[in-house]
């Protein structure tokens, strides 16, 4: 069984739609392993998206990501990162396909209602930077 890690932004849990985002995990075999609600630091932002700190968007997508709450959930399952990566679809929600969360929830490509990990890799990593094993069942 594969985790991954996924994020529900701050647009979507404004939007009150956690519980629909849920549902699509869920219903499509993904077990929700760990979950919390948190509220970023700017510390927090700028460390979780480093790798993007020498591009043009990231000191917009830091803003984002700490202009409210998020849920930030561990999800295992079969081959988690690429279902996971299929339920969220494409970045800009303009692209991404009818049915896929983004295509449903998301404003724009930088309101764009998730995050999920890309690779086994990068998941190990970011579960491990919000979750300590004994939260992860």
């Amino acid at each position: 069984m594969e985790q991954t890690l996924s994020i529900i932004k701050p647009d979507a849990v404004a939007k009150g739609v956690i519980g629909k985002i849920l549902d699509r995990f869920e219903s499509n075999g993904l077990k929700i392993a760990a979950m919390k609600k948190v509220q970023l630091s700017r510390q927090d932002a700028e460390a979780f998206y480093a790798v993007h700190a020498a591009r043009p968007f990231f000191n917009d997508l830091v803003d984002f990501m700490v202009s409210g709450p998020v849920v930030v959930t561990v999800l295992e399952g079969e081959n988690a990162v690429l279902k996971n990566r299929d339920l969220m679809g494409a970045t800009n929600p303009k692209e991404a396909a009818p049915g896929t969360i983004r295509a449903d929830f998301a404003e724009n490509i930088d309101a764009n209602a998730v995050h999920g990990s890309d690779s086994l890799e990068n998941a190990r990593n970011e579960i491990a930077f919000f979750f300590s094993g004994r939260e992860i069942s």
